[in-house]
């Protein structure tokens, strides 16, 4: 099944949700305790400012959403509109890294390819703005893919409980 891709826009909101919810519930479980995730929708969901950038793509299989996920040239590493912690500095790309942001798949999706799609949108945009690296906060079920992709471990860390690992990647500006 081909895959396309084109920016989210805020009336895809509910469905992209409903995906989020999806990925959280059912991805997660095999790596997190059923406490870790509930604890996990304290930080994880939609982030409307991506959508409002222009930086959140949506990837389609035969019409209907397959995952999303994008990048921002903000300073906020992760988290979801509802999240602590939120910072829209804008980056300095000769300086720091953009961020690689909010990555869900549908569960019906995984290892098909739609991660790598929107990996591979994000890294291209990135660069094209200036920046020479990319970090992320990846969750355990997601790791595997992004240092599939490149990323080398940084640090681990938790939010409310959840573990993550920060993640980092060098690309050619």
């Amino acid at each position: 099944m081909s895959l396309t891709h084109r920016l989210a826009w805020p009336d895809d909101e509910a469905a992209l949700s409903a995906v989020m919810t999806l990925a959280i519930e059912q991805l997660q479980a095999p790596f997190l305790s059923p406490e870790q995730v509930r604890a996990s929708r304290a930080f994880m969901g939609i982030d409307r400012r991506l959508i409002a950038d222009g930086t959140y793509f949506l990837v389609e299989a035969a019409g209907r959403i397959a995952g999303c996920g994008g990048w921002s040239r903000r300073a906020t590493p992760y988290g979801g509109d509802h999240s602590a912690g939120r910072d829209d500095r804008l980056l300095d790309p000769g300086r720091e890294a953009a961020k690689v942001r909010a990555m869900y798949t549908h569960p019906d999706h995984v290892r098909k390819g739609v991660g790598t799609l929107i990996l591979s949108l994000c890294e291209a945009a990135a660069r094209a703005e200036g920046f020479s690296a990319l970090e992320l906060s990846a969750t355990m079920a997601g790791a595997p893919l992004y240092r599939r992709f490149g990323f080398v471990d940084v640090r681990p860390f938790q939010d409310h409980g959840v573990p993550l690992m920060l993640m980092r990647k060098a690309i050619q500006a």
